[in-house]
């Protein structure tokens, strides 16, 4: 009975061995003195790729050849020493760099205490090590994208005890963590210039520590003492137990920000205070016509206070009987809005508060904002220019009148003098009469001159063309009676040449010379011939020419020799009209004369 008892006993202990070697999550196996696997469990087997009865027999070697060299000589050692190596760490798949496990290796001992055999166990971490990874480089990433920011960020404890900075407030400051991990916060370099800056810090760490989230703007010391300012903020971070376990500050330096703040603030106020020094009305008007921002300049121009103008639209400044055509107007102006200086206005007139009008100006400058087109009005109240205008205007009319008059005067008065020599005339001689036909001709010359004048209503200048038509048409009825078949052609290259006070009366004389001269002295012994007088004129030159086709002057005949009045006339008045004179003998006889001009076409 003892020995059937005993064999169920070491089955029974065997099979519960089985058992418990096949459930576990160990992996085991048992090498004999030759390192061969006598047993092997499914959990081992499995890793290794094989079935558990494929491995029984064979060595490492046959197994495992690429992890042989590593395992073999500990297994070795084991059976040589009887000695067990315990919690080895090792990675069976190195190659893939996936797989850790940790193993140990026990002796097999007989009954006399010699080593037969090893046991080997051995467990997989490589889920335990991935973790541990995974937790390593999530800390990595989370640091590394941290440190980038340029945003201040840190870790406190509720009661303000600094645990970690990120870079950007430690470069800031030219400081390391290690300057200021373990120390109050308020303590660190950033806020210690200030008692009142710190203290400020310690009621924002009691409002965080709870629950409170604290945020302002606020001056920070930064490296070489030197000041930023930052958006500061500091937030109470919970577990999941809802409990405050830490305290997050972070802060943006906002220096920029504020000095652009700064200068707008600057910029805006030195737009107002240039808006409101304008001499002119200022009007901004929105696609409404309502007025949204006047200065002060304006309202007085129509007497309201400044404050009142922002209930107004434009057109009630606008005479009532002109506001539904303005209206119109301004719709369609602003649908193509586009800059008009003041001079491109027709004459506008506005209306005061109290009904009265005045004349204006009105400049219009379209500005893009945000919010759509503004309207930027410059109004200009010019009834002083109106009636400064308007005494011009009279004076002038005045004046004009008065030198109409004087012409008319003068021309008259040489119109007696003409008269008195012809009446002269009448009891002298033959001979002696034709002097003073030519001084009567030079008369008629001079008062052609003053008619003209009056009689375009300008007086500072002629146009030569007609006037040569109406002298030449006065010496043809003078000399010829208006029988004669001699004809005079005048013509002009510029359609019209026009000549100044100062030159128009030389001018004339000098025509009326040399066409005198002409009619009295070229055609003898013809009844017909032409006389051409013809004009060019540009920006710089006046040239004039006279021509007859008649016999020819004798070649005798000089002008600075002869004793004729008229042929002595002729220098002198070329002399003060400042030409070059040319006398040509050929085919008849030309004159050319040529002088500055001194007024363009108009």
């Amino acid at each position: 009975m003892a020995v059937a008892e005993d064999a169920g006993l070491t089955e029974l202990k065997a099979g519960a061995l089985d058992t418990l070697l096949e459930s576990t999550d160990l992996g085991i196996a048992v090498f004999d003195h030759e390192l061969r696997y006598r047993h092997i469990n499914q959990t081992l087997a499995g890793f290794n790729g094989m079935s558990a009865e494929d491995h029984l027999g064979k060595t490492v070697w046959d197994v495992l050849p690429s992890l042989a060299p590593a395992i073999v000589p500990e297994l070795a050692a084991v059976l040589e020493t009887g000695i067990g190596l315990p919690d080895l760490k090792f990675n069976p798949g190195e190659e893939n760099g996936q797989d850790y496990w940790e193993a140990s290796y026990l002796p097999i001992k007989d009954e006399e205490g010699q080593t037969i055999g090893v046991l080997a166990t051995a467990t997989n971490h490589t889920m335990e090590y991935a973790l541990e990874q995974a937790r390593r480089e999530s800390h990595d990433l989370v640091r590394r994208i941290i440190d980038s920011l340029f945003t201040f960020v840190g870790i406190l404890t509720p009661d303000g005890t600094v645990v970690d900075a990120n870079r950007s407030p430690l470069e800031a400051a030219g400081i390391t963590l290690d300057d200021v991990v373990g120390k109050k916060y308020w303590d660190c370099f950033w806020w210690n210039y200030s008692p009142a800056v710190q203290r400020q810090l310690k009621e924002a760490v009691l409002q965080a520590s709870e629950g409170e989230t604290v945020r302002y703007d606020v001056v920070v010391r930064t490296i070489g003492d030197t000041r930023i300012t930052i958006d500061f903020m500091l937030s109470p971070l919970r577990d999941s137990n809802g409990r405050i376990t830490y305290l997050i500050p972070s802060a943006n330096d906002i220096t920029e920000r504020i000095d652009r703040e700064s200068e707008l603030r600057f910029s805006e106020e030195r737009f107002r205070r240039v808006f409101e020094a304008t001499a002119d009305g200022l009007l901004m008007i929105d696609e409404s016509g309502a007025i949204t921002l006047v200065n002060s300049r304006a309202a007085e121009m129509f007497g309201y206070e400044q404050n009142e103008m922002y209930d107004l639209k434009v057109e009630d400044l606008v005479p009532e009987s002109h506001r539904e055509r303005h209206r119109h107007d301004r719709t369609r102006y602003q649908n193509m809005p586009q800059p008009r200086a003041m001079a491109a206005m027709r004459e506008l007139f506005a209306e005061r508060r109290d009904g009265s009008r005045f004349p204006v100006e009105v400049g219009l400058t379209p500005l893009e904002f945000p919010e759509g087109t503004r309207i930027l009005a410059t109004i200009m109240d010019v009834s002083i220019q109106k009636d400064i205008q308007k005494s011009l205007v009279d004076a002038l009319l005045e004046k004009t009148s008065l030198l109409n008059e004087v012409h008319h005067r003068v021309k008259n008065n040489l119109q007696v003098v003409s008269s008195l020599l012809n009446l002269q005339s009448r009891g002298v001689p033959e001979d002696v009469r034709k002097h003073f036909d030519e001084s009567q001709g030079r008369v008629k010359a001079m008062a052609l001159i003053h008619q003209q004048l009056y009689e375009q209503k300008s007086y500072e200048q002629i146009e030569a063309v007609s006037y040569l038509k109406n002298l030449c048409d006065l010496m043809r009825r003078s000399y010829t009676g208006g029988t004669s078949h001699i004809s005079i052609d005048i013509h002009s290259d510029n359609g019209q040449v026009y000549l100044m006070m100062d030159q128009a009366l030389p001018f004339g004389l000098l025509v009326n010379e040399l066409v005198t001269n002409a009619i009295k002295h070229a055609f003898i012994g013809r009844e017909s011939g032409t006389i051409e007088i013809s004009l060019i004129q540009d920006e710089k030159m006046t040239e004039v020419m006279v021509r007859d086709d008649g016999i020819g002057l004798p070649e005798n005949v000089e002008l600075s020799t002869t004793r004729s009045l008229g042929f002595q006339l002729i220098p002198g008045l070329a002399e003060q009209l400042e030409a070059e004179l040319t006398l040509i003998r050929s085919e008849g006889t030309r004159f050319e004369f040529r002088f500055a001009t001194q007024a363009g076409r108009k």
